[in-house]
């Protein structure tokens, strides 16, 4: 891991994307590993921040032959972890080594913020003996052997210590719970003093956990009993029973001296000086920003995709931290909403992706001076916000929807079409569907079985001479058909015929268009129109034939 590591030279903020299998709400270990090495043969410090998801984790500073990790326990609300690494003119950042566990059934749990182990002492054991963590310890602990308690000495044991069978759910190492410090002789208190270092405006809550485990066989009669003082706050008496271990806490503290200060002392009627195997600090980091809203990231990430923008700073959130991605803007909502979008000059190419029409919040959309064809979505009169399109500068063909062109004229749009030279923008132009809200109604029907009740239906009604029967049931066919009379949203039937790209069939109500499915199926979409001579009853009376 010393020996490689990763540079991100260019762009202010790069993103690692995180997918765990076990998705959202779930606590995760994350550790991020850095080791200069004076890689760049600058010989000079690098200093640049970590962010976890939207959210500040640390400011990592390293020197040449220093190396450093960082550990956190995070609560996801989402899918998807972004760590992140931002550059703040100081160095360019980068990163040796990078885990992710699932914490499972781990008692380190909180969903108000982000524990950050700050201190993890193994007491008692060998200084030259490396960090103890996984495999021995199943959370991944990184348990360091160089914490000193003043005026103490160590002890320990070879005895096994059953952590399998114990109740208690830390399950520290059995290397761990093997060794403790007592105080020195005549000394009846173990104490320590830990001093926070950051710079962020708030007051810390910590979560301080004691462990213990008795490693000394005590002889009939004689008692060990001590009690803890941490920042004042006493608790207790505790006793231990022989080779089982024992965790007291999280106690939490808020502590706006920066202080953590605890003592581990004899009662009066104890026989035995206390011991303590090891401890935790942790703090607990706030999550002042919420992600971004879950249905606008999937739509920029869909818009991403099909348009193929390969941007630096398109990676982690859209809207945080600190910018974001070039040619969006977002609020000041809880979570933050796309507002705005730019793609203007951006070499897109292809249809106008249907994505789009998910950003329900949008208010400025920019697609112009790019290579787009097909017709303009009558859908983007279905987002309430939208004050600002601009189109001009593509290829689009067909018409210009009629309910759009009444927005522009009302002055509730600013509809921008000029250089789409094969665009119709007059009245004259066929008359599209009805402006919404639109009743539609879709007949998901196999495309052949429908083509075949179409002929059959042809021969009906020539045979009896009416215009006006409709299939049913009656018809004696020996025919299988298996539809589903499923309801969809505009958007939904606006992606299924990729915008009603190809037209199979009209009739008396409308349209029929060509659709695909998820799953591979195609289907037919009828639409009725705004000039249909019949009703929207006659419709649904239709449809439902058609589909019994």
């Amino acid at each position: 891991m010393i020996n490689s590591l990763r540079i991100f030279p260019e762009g202010k903020r790069n993103c690692y994307t995180l997918k765990p299998r076990e998705g959202k709400n779930q606590n995760y270990y994350v550790r991020a590993f850095f080791y200069y090495g004076n890689y760049d043969s600058k010989n000079h410090a690098h200093k640049f921040d970590l962010y976890l998801g939207v959210n500040y984790w640390a400011t990592v500073g390293v020197e040449d032959r220093q190396w450093k990790y960082y550990n956190i326990i995070h609560y996801s609300v989402t899918d998807t972890i972004y760590l992140c690494l931002v550059n703040t003119g100081f160095g360019v950042p980068f990163i040796n080594g990078l885990d992710l566990r699932f914490m499972n059934d781990s008692p380190y749990r909180s969903k108000n913020g982000s524990l950050s182990p700050v201190e993890q002492a193994d007491l008692g054991g060998h200084q030259t003996q490396s960090p103890i963590r996984y495999n021995d310890d199943v959370y991944d602990r990184t348990w360091r052997v160089d914490v000193n308690l003043i005026d103490s000495v160590s002890i320990g044991t070879e005895t096994n210590i059953d952590i399998q069978g114990s109740d208690d759910p830390y399950r520290l190492p059995v290397e761990v719970l093997r060794t403790a410090v007592q105080p020195r002789n005549g000394l009846n208190s173990l104490s320590y003093n830990y001093t926070l270092v950051y710079t962020e405006n708030f007051t810390p809550e910590f979560r301080v956990y004691f462990h213990f485990a008795e490693i000394e066989q005590i002889a009939p009669g004689k008692l060990r009993e001590f009690t803890i003082t941490l920042n004042g706050l006493k608790y207790g008496p505790f006793t231990l029973e022989y080779l089982k271990p024992l965790t007291k806490g999280p106690y939490k503290l808020q502590v706006p001296e920066d202080q953590v200060r605890f003592s581990i002392d004899a009662t009066l009627r104890s026989d035995l000086p206390p011991i303590l195997n090891a401890f935790e600090i942790c703090i607990l980091w706030p999550l002042p920003h919420s992600p971004t809203n879950q249905t606008d990231v999937d739509a920029i990430m869909a818009i991403k995709k099909a348009y193929k923008i390969d941007r630096v700073d398109w990676q982690g959130d859209p809207c945080l931290p600190l910018t974001t991605w070039t040619g969006l803007q977002c609020n000041n909502d809880n979570p933050p909403r796309i507002i705005s979008l730019n793609l203007s000059s951006s070499q897109l190419s292809g249809n106008i992706a249907v994505s789009l029409l998910n950003l329900t919040s949008i208010q400025s959309l920019d697609l112009s001076n790019n290579e787009l064809t097909g017709t303009v979505p009558e859908a983007f009169v279905q987002l309430p916000d939208l004050t600002i399109l601009y189109l001009s500068g593509n290829k689009l063909t067909g018409a210009v929807p009629h309910s759009l062109k009444e927005k522009s004229n009302s002055g509730q749009l600013q509809l921008s079409l000029d250089g789409n030279l094969d665009l119709c923008k007059l009245d004259t132009c066929e008359k599209k569907q009805r402006s919404f809200p639109v009743q539609v109604i879709a007949s998901v029907i196999s495309v052949s079985v429908l083509l075949l009740l179409s002929i059959i239906t042809i021969f009906w009604r020539l045979k009896r001479g009416r215009l006006n029967v409709l299939l049913s049931s009656s018809v004696g066919l020996s025919l299988s058909l298996k539809s589903k009379n499923q309801p969809f949203t505009y958007t939904e039937i606006v992606s299924i015929t990729n915008n009603f790209q190809t037209i199979i069939g009209e009739g008396g109500f409308g349209k029929v268009y060509l659709g695909n499915l998820n799953d591979g199926r195609q289907v037919a979409v009828k639409l009725l129109s705004q000039s249909s001579r019949q009703g929207y009853k006659e419709f649904l009376a239709e449809k439902i034939a058609q589909i019994c």
